[in-house]
């Protein structure tokens, strides 16, 4: 009989992940689909996780000790702004289309919803990238607009969605 494979387990960024990032977005696929540079250090990682405040919550999904995940949620500090919300996320290529990316946005929308209160949540998203369209649509993100030229990717510019959940309060 062969032990039980581990579970997907959501946990905040801490320093036991910054090799697993630094090899998440390392990965060619996983970074041409977000806007972080190729060939990054762990030192990066370092100083991201150094520049922590309760407005930046980051979190990863592990499987045993592997970083298959990663889902960034930025609660705006602006006065005007203080219910907005950007996320940010990337799944490891293996894992895409077995339920990370929901097990990350459903862990940050609970805290967006319950802890920071947010009323919108923003994101953005390439026009090519439709796996990950929908799983925002799964959970009431609708899109806004394009974004034409938004970033440059293997070499030419591409288009980018900016979508939105606007969470109804009582």
């Amino acid at each position: 009989m062969h032990p039980p494979e581990p579970k997907i387990v959501i946990q905040r960024f801490a320093e036991a992940h910054l090799e697993g990032m630094n090899a998440l977005y390392n990965d060619p696929a996983v970074c041409r689909q977000v806007l972080q540079m190729p060939f990054q250090s762990v030192e990066i990682w370092r100083k991201r996780l150094a520049d922590t405040n309760e407005r930046l919550i980051r979190l990863v999904a592990l499987h045993g000790a592997e970083v298959i995940g990663n889902c960034t949620l930025d609660q705006y500090s602006r006065s005007r702004q203080n219910h907005v919300g950007a996320i940010g996320m990337g799944v490891a290529v293996a894992w895409q289309g077995k339920g990370v990316g929901t097990k990350l946005l459903g862990a940050a929308l609970d805290v967006a919803d319950n802890w920071m209160n947010l009323r919108r949540v923003e994101l953005t998203v390439y026009v090519d990238n439709e796996p990950a369209q929908a799983l925002y649509r799964k959970f009431g993100f609708e899109t806004e607009g394009r974004l034409r030229d938004y970033a440059v990717r293997d070499g030419v510019f591409v288009d980018a969605l900016t979508m939105a959940r606007l969470r109804q309060t009582a």
